[in-house]
């Protein structure tokens, strides 16, 4: 039996939300992005009006403004975006039992064996969204994973295309290698070097010379070319193990100092420590994110000496990561921690009690743990924190959207 899958695009989605409360911005160019005053000021979505503009997804609200002076910027909400993503998936579940999320609006569906085609499927359901939820949906059709997202991805707004084993090379073919899911701006740029343009110019590729520019990334690519994807869509019940823990924040203000970089570092580790204390986990390796003010970023890791979900400890090969790989005079913009590896290994005792040292600050940090679930992020915190509220004063814990897993996880 030949599998049916579709791929279920929201347009615009946080933009479409946002302009369906209020009326008022409806007909006017809308984008939702952060706040300048805050710097997190990029666009994030833009309604179909905003597009006429030549905006981009990504771009700084200050460049938006100049293409079109009467942007309207929102700042986003989303609770409100995770409410209609859930809504829009409890008509998904009417359908299918297998459904797998891509991001918080996009979504695959496994409607293999229904008695109805796909396309009826996907009518009936475009159809539902935009009277039930009163926003559109783009909806690819198509016989694997790879090319219904592109089918959602090929016509828009509120658009069905089917892409079967009849027609794929005739629409797919002819896209550029970038619209190819799991290729990104450098794996485009290296293969234009090599004259890979167009997706069906990568099909035509020979896979080990595929495997030599990319190693075991480019038999995958030349399979999602020729719509040889056999990944199967999850159902709907099927947890992914969680792979990483991690914070980032764009500051207020540039940090130039070290005690800046180090304010900001305690805030961000005691919430990867809280965060994988909650879900039971022990992580071994530790990553930083660090951008500057003209926006070049570096990021670095090292494993720890043992698995570990202490702040303390995160923090110190936080600042270890930083301080050898920063120059002396630094201007940051943004920083970022993240843990993986978890596991769990037995330590063995040795004569500088470090084992019981850090079953002592394990207790500490479960107890203030428990003391901010009921009093708040803010009813205990550091001594050191309270030098600069500024830059201190911000929840990552509780502000963190946990938005549903990607393709690969």
């Amino acid at each position: 039996m030949e599998r049916t899958i579709l791929h279920i695009d929201c347009n615009k989605f946080y933009a479409s939300v946002e302009c369906l409360y209020r009326p008022e911005i409806r007909n006017k160019p809308v984008a939702v992005g952060g706040s300048p005053e805050s710097r997190h000021g990029i666009i994030l979505t833009k309604n179909e009006i905003a597009s006429k503009y030549g905006l981009t997804v990504g771009e700084p609200l200050w460049k938006a403004r100049q293409k079109c002076p009467d942007l309207i910027i929102v700042p986003p909400n989303y609770p409100l975006y995770l409410r209609f993503s859930k809504l829009a998936r409890m008509i998904y579940e009417d359908y299918s039992e297998y459904i797998e999320p891509f991001g918080l609006d996009e979504s695959w569906l496994d409607v293999s064996g229904d008695l109805r085609s796909g396309k009826e499927i996907a009518e009936e359901i475009r159809k539902r969204v935009k009277e039930e939820l009163g926003i559109t949906v783009s909806i690819g059709v198509s016989f694997n994973k790879i090319f219904a997202k592109l089918g959602s991805d090929y016509k828009k707004p509120d658009a069905i295309t089917v892409i079967n084993k009849d027609n794929f090379k005739e629409i797919v073919y002819p896209l550029p290698c970038g619209d190819l899911l799991m290729v990104g701006r450098s794996t485009q740029n290296k293969l234009s070097l090599y004259g890979v343009k167009t997706i069906g110019e990568l099909a035509k590729c020979d896979i080990n010379f595929l495997k030599s520019v990319f190693g075991k990334n480019g038999e995958m690519l030349w399979l999602f070319a020729n719509g040889r994807d056999n990944s199967p869509v999850k159902h709907k019940n099927e947890a992914a193990p969680v792979k990483s823990v991690g914070n980032s924040t764009t500051t207020s203000r540039d940090l130039t100092t070290v005690r800046d970089v180090k304010t900001v570092f305690r805030v961000l580790c005691e919430s990867v420590a809280r965060r994988m204390r909650e879900q039971g986990l022990k992580g071994k390796t530790i990553s930083v994110w660090v951008r500057d003010n003209e926006l070049n970023s570096f990021s670095r890791q090292k494993r720890m000496k043992a698995y570990t979900d202490i702040s303390t400890e995160l923090f110190d090969n936080a600042m270890e990561l930083f301080l050898n790989n920063s120059s002396k005079h630094f201007k940051i913009r943004s920083l970022g921690v993240s843990v993986c590896d978890f596991d769990f290994e037995y330590e063995q005792f040795d004569f500088a009690k470090s084992v019981e040292k850090r079953d002592k600050l394990e207790i500490i940090e479960t107890t203030i743990d428990s003391l901010q679930r009921r009093f708040g992020n803010f009813c205990i915190v550091r001594a050191c924190q309270l030098e600069d509220r500024e830059l201190a004063g911000f929840n990552p814990h509780d502000e963190h959207i946990i938005h549903p897993i990607g393709f690969f996880n």
